[in-house]
């Protein structure tokens, strides 16, 4: 008997805390629509990537390589673009050539020593993928960035160096030809797929 009414009791206070809570009401705005009352809710856009689909295994081995590559240098060329944005800013505001070398000796240097090492265990693979999406994230090729900041004659080198070991850093970025599945990769990437 006291098992019963301890479960009807317990059942009771089950009902009056699920009914018995104050609902929250959201406020948000609205349009008369052939008078009906229309909430207007912004829905953030949602990216529908198809199935990858592989003929056979060694492709299905490649995409995956692919996908580790771009993950791994991917934050590299954001901070990139962000880093170039920043210091083209502060370059503008310099008054004179020297000032304009000084820290540009200065900003590399200290990438140097913030990114050196990790950007030196880079594979091949992975160097030439971060050169494509230092592209994207910039609208400028690599050889073209180190021109602005370095001249003209240290481009002619770095892109020499870089040709010796299989590198252009001439390179452009090609979303809708060769580069479509780094393309499609970042994407997953920015939308939190992958």
């Amino acid at each position: 008997m006291w098992k019963g009414l301890f479960t009807i009791g317990l059942i009771l206070v089950f009902i009056q805390e699920i009914f018995g809570q104050d609902t929250t009401r959201i406020q948000v705005p609205a349009e008369l629509f052939e008078g009906d009352t229309l909430a207007l809710v912004t829905i953030n856009p949602v990216m529908i990537f198809p199935p990858v689909r592989f003929a056979t295994k060694r492709q299905s081995v490649r995409y995956d390589r692919l996908v580790y590559n771009v993950k791994k240098v991917y934050p590299f060329a954001k901070l990139a673009g962000a880093k170039l944005k920043e210091y083209k800013t502060i370059l503008e505001a310099l008054p004179n050539e020297i000032e304009r070398k000084a820290f540009t000796k200065k900003a590399e240097k200290e990438l140097e020593n913030q990114f050196g090492d990790e950007i030196k265990e880079l594979t091949f693979s992975q160097g030439k993928i971060l050169i494509k999406l230092i592209y994207r994230e910039t609208g400028n090729s690599t050889f073209d960035i180190i021109k602005d900041l370095r001249g003209g004659f240290s481009a002619f080198i770095w892109q020499t160096l870089a040709r010796i070991f299989g590198y252009n850093l001439k390179s452009m970025y090609e979303p809708d030809g060769h580069d479509q599945a780094i393309e499609q990769i970042v994407l997953m990437i920015e939308a939190g797929a992958i």
